[in-house]
């Protein structure tokens, strides 16, 4: 299975931090998890972390509050990934990276960074809407710290969450499929990628010691999820064998609807509206300075979309 590291996971009681846990050990790496202390009386998290101890992961302990047990934390690995959930936004989240960053700088020893990004990329959004854009922007803040102290990365674009958006049909507000109804986002025939969590930690994994994905950007970009709303509840309707009933809401609709909403909801809705009415997932080329995860490990059988909504049934 290729060069073995020691992975620090960060976030590792999140949705998306459990699977690279299980990813990284599965793949055969020592695989190390933060402790927070912040955690506190959090039963449920607790019981995560022992679980991944009983696994053959290390829980080491620290915390952002504390620099010096940051930097010791970094000192037993090779590899950082930072899964830190994307909900706390702005303040919370970048000022927690950043701190992340003046650890991995001063430690030394990291050979490979991955910051906590995973969905659109931010390098391409310069033009987003506020308030949604505020998370792109954040994200090339990070960005620009970590280039800036010469530390080896990789960022990973992993695009649309199958969880959040095939379970809902894309609707916004829903994770559980209609049997009766949908309504689709404008036309509802832009392309978007609609990728499974396993699957994006199985990705992010392998490009930890590959030099293809060093100082580069990873798009995740199964060829048989690339796909419409629209098609993504055909499929639904296939397997359900029937219709459901469409209705259409238009894009200046969605974004009266949108602006009348709180701030947090807002910053949500936004990334809706680039995605399903501008397409901007796939209206474009990688470029030669990024490389495509399906290409580079075809190896890895992702789940399709057909197959994922098989679960709902």
């Amino acid at each position: 299975m290729g060069l073995k590291s020691k992975v620090l996971i960060i976030g590792a009681t999140g949705y998306l931090g459990k699977r690279l846990v299980n990813a990284s050990l599965h793949q055969g790496h020592e695989t190390y998890v933060l402790r927070r202390p912040e955690i506190g009386v959090d039963i449920e998290k607790i019981q995560m972390l022992l679980s991944f101890k009983k696994q053959g992961a290390h829980l080491v302990t620290g915390s952002f509050s504390d620099h010096r047990s940051l930097v010791e934390a970094l000192k037993q690995v090779d590899v950082v990934i930072c899964a830190v959930s994307g909900v706390h936004i702005r303040s919370h989240q970048i000022l927690l990276q950043l701190k992340l960053v003046d650890a991995i700088k001063e430690a030394g020893n990291i050979k490979r960074f991955l910051p906590s990004e995973f969905g659109t990329d931010p390098a391409r959004m310069a033009d987003a809407l506020e308030p949604g854009r505020v998370t792109f922007d954040d994200k090339m803040v990070v960005r620009k710290a970590i280039e800036d102290a010469g530390i080896p990365f990789t960022y990973v674009s992993a695009n649309c969450f199958a969880g959040y958006m095939v379970g809902g049909l894309c609707q916004p507000g829903h994770i559980l499929p209609s049997r009766e109804s949908v309504l689709l986002l404008g036309d509802g025939n832009k392309k978007s990628i609609f990728v499974d969590e396993d699957d994006i930690a199985a990705y992010t994994i392998r490009t930890i010691n590959d030099p293809r994905t060093c100082n580069k950007t990873v798009y995740i970009r199964p060829s048989e999820n690339i796909l419409s709303q629209r098609e993504v509840v055909e499929l639904w309707e296939k397997l359900i064998g029937k219709q459901v009933e469409k209705s259409s809401l238009s894009e200046q609709d969605f974004l009266n609807i949108m602006r009348g909403q709180g701030y947090a909801e807002q910053v949500g809705l936004t990334h809706y509206y680039h995605v399903f009415y501008e397409g901007c997932l796939t209206n474009f080329e990688i470029g030669d300075d990024a490389e495509e995860a399906c290409a580079l490990y075809p190896d890895i059988k992702y789940t399709k979309v057909a197959d994922y909504l098989k679960q709902y049934l």
